[in-house]
């Protein structure tokens, strides 16, 4: 009776041997396995194929956009535009197509998006909550690019830092400093932009003369010594105009100041100006014109007496430097 009662729960349970288990998991195997190679390798095989041309296509373009832009533009603030939108426009393809092929290979592979979607729906709104930073900084970056506040290769001063734009992307400026210093600095702390090198550059000399030097003569100096410069074949096509004299602009001490201003092609001055303060300096020295010191002083013995000259070391206490001591009557 009990061999009865046991015989249906016994037609449950199928005794497998080894030898079988392993041949069905072959099998099996074997059927997915050319399942996967009839029905999604060429899909996977045609989605990865084409996110690859696309990635290619992209920076192709871009490249011969670049090409095109240095062979025809006439403005490097033009060139250096290019530059920017063509990098942005490419990095930011990339990541799309990126994405895109990623959701369609995942299904392929057996993953499932449904819930993967579902939770990225609600964990989006705390990942946007803690990333609010990174969004303001792809909005100030889109703002950047749309106003044409600065490019590529554009000397600005942002966040405090001074240097050359290298990089620009939605989300990052990249600066190089004058001493080779790399400086990452998100969009977001782009509030003030100084751009020096947009249009022109305008620098000025301050050329220090001493007190006794005529100013007629000496502003007649500068200005045939600043044409000179101006008029070299080396330098005359960074200028955009003359070079300017203002007169005199302070007194200090025995020394005078009359400043020379030089307008030049965007970031281009510092070889004229490098020039300029080399003809100066040997032009004061051939006309026996001193150059300026802060703590010479004159002394006056007398109405008809040579001035005496006399040079300290540091400022004088209790009297002003320029000050001409009377003679005594």
């Amino acid at each position: 009776m009990m061999l009865a009662m046991q015989a249906p729960l016994l037609q449950h349970f199928v005794i497998i041997r080894p030898d079988q288990f392993f041949s069905d998991l072959g099998q099996n195997y074997l059927s997915d396995l050319l399942e996967f190679l009839r029905n999604k390798l060429p899909r996977l095989l045609v989605i990865l194929i084409g996110a690859w041309i696309l990635i290619r296509a992209m920076g192709v373009i871009a490249h011969r956009v670049v090409r095109s832009a240095e062979r025809h533009s006439t403005r490097p603030a033009h060139l250096g535009q290019v530059k920017t939108l063509t990098g942005v426009v490419r990095a930011t393809g990339i990541a799309i197509v990126g994405v895109l092929a990623t959701l369609e290979v995942l299904p392929l592979l057996g993953f499932n998006l449904g819930p993967l979607l579902t939770s990225a729906g609600v964990a989006g709104v705390a990942i946007g909550l803690a990333a609010q930073t990174i969004v303001k900084d792809c909005l100030n970056g889109f703002l950047i690019l749309v106003e044409d506040q600065y490019n590529v290769g554009d000397v600005i001063k942002v966040a405090g830092l001074t240097g050359t734009v290298e990089e620009m992307s939605l989300r990052k400026t990249i600066l190089r400093d004058g001493d080779g210093t790399l400086y990452t600095i998100p969009n977001s702390q782009v509030t003030t932009v100084a751009n020096k090198t947009r249009d022109f550059s305008l620098a000025t000399i301050n050329v220090s003369v001493d007190f006794s030097a005529n100013p007629e003569e000496v502003m007649k100096i500068l200005r045939d010594t600043a044409l000179g410069v101006r008029n070299d074949p080396e330098f005359s096509d960074l200028f955009l105009a003359d070079p300017t004299l203002l007169g005199v602009d302070s007194i200090q001490g025995s020394q005078v100041i009359y400043p020379v201003q030089l307008r030049t092609k965007a970031n281009k001055q510092w070889a004229p100006m490098r020039e300029l303060q080399k003809r100066i300096r040997l032009a004061l020295e051939e006309h026996n014109i001193l150059p300026g010191d802060a703590y010479r002083v004159y002394a006056i013995d007398g109405p008809s007496s040579p001035a005496e000259v006399k040079t300290s070391s540091g400022p004088q206490t209790g009297a002003a430097p320029t000050a001409i001591k009377p003679g005594k009557s």
